[in-house]
Formats: structure tokens, C-alpha cells, sequence
């Protein structure tokens, strides 16, 4: 169980830290971020709400309260960082490697999140 904790921890603690620094790029460095999404074709004015949305998901993640808020966040997560992946390898830019960790990370925090909270309740 406890191997499963520092799993669950590690991997989180990753998926914060890349939709972190999306978030905090999007809102503190605007003219970067709009040139990365008009490069990949995307209207500029999701910039915004997507950060905000970023910054929620990972609130409703990390509290753990609302199961139904954590499931889709963990699936916005999941479509975000997929979409993203594509986006890159369809322009050839080469920034498809955050993409890359997001999507592991999501998946094994996701997955070790049931094995270790789930689990707990379980034998309570």
C-alpha cells in the first residue's frame, strides 16, 4: 500500500507541476502562448479559459472531495494533453514530448488513485 501511495504522489505531483506551468504560461505569458496557439491553429481567446479550467481541474484533483469534479477533470486532463500530442505532430514542431508525460502521468495517477483511495475505503 505504501509503494502504491508514493506512486499515486509522484505521478500527481507531475501532472500538477506540467499543467502548472501550462496554466501559469497561459496567464503570465500571454504573447508566448498565443503564438503557440495561433502556430497550432487555435483561436487565441481559449487561452484564457483554459488556464482557468486547468487551474480548477487540478483543484478538484488535489482535494479529492467531489468525485464527479475529479473524474472529469482527470478526463479534460486526458483530451487536453491527447489533443495536444496530435497538434504538435501535425505541425512537426517537436513540442510533443509535455504531451507525452502528461498523458503517463494522468494515466498512472488516475489508475493509482483508485488503487490507493478506493482501496482504503474499501477496508474502513
Amino acid at each position: 500500500m505504501k509503494t502504491n501511495k508514493i506512486i499515486y504522489w509522484i505521478a500527481t505531483g507531475l501532472m500538477t507541476l506540467v499543467f502548472s506551468f501550462s496554466a501559469g504560461m497561459y496567464l503570465f505569458n500571454y504573447e508566448r502562448a498565443s503564438g503557440f496557439f495561433e502556430n497550432l491553429g487555435f483561436p487565441t481567446w481559449l487561452i484564457y479559459p483554459l488556464a482557468i479550467a486547468k487551474i480548477l481541474g487540478l483543484i478538484a484533483i488535489l482535494s479529492r472531495k467531489v468525485t464527479l469534479l475529479k473524474e472529469w477533470a482527470y478526463a479534460g486532463f486526458f483530451f487536453d494533453a491527447v489533443l495536444a500530442f496530435f497538434a504538435h505532430q501535425m505541425i512537426g514542431d517537436g513540442e510533443w514530448i509535455p504531451s507525452i508525460i502528461a498523458i503517463v502521468t494522468i494515466l498512472i495517477s488516475r489508475i493509482y488513485e483508485r488503487k490507493v483511495f478506493v482501496n482504503r475505503a474499501k477496508t474502513n
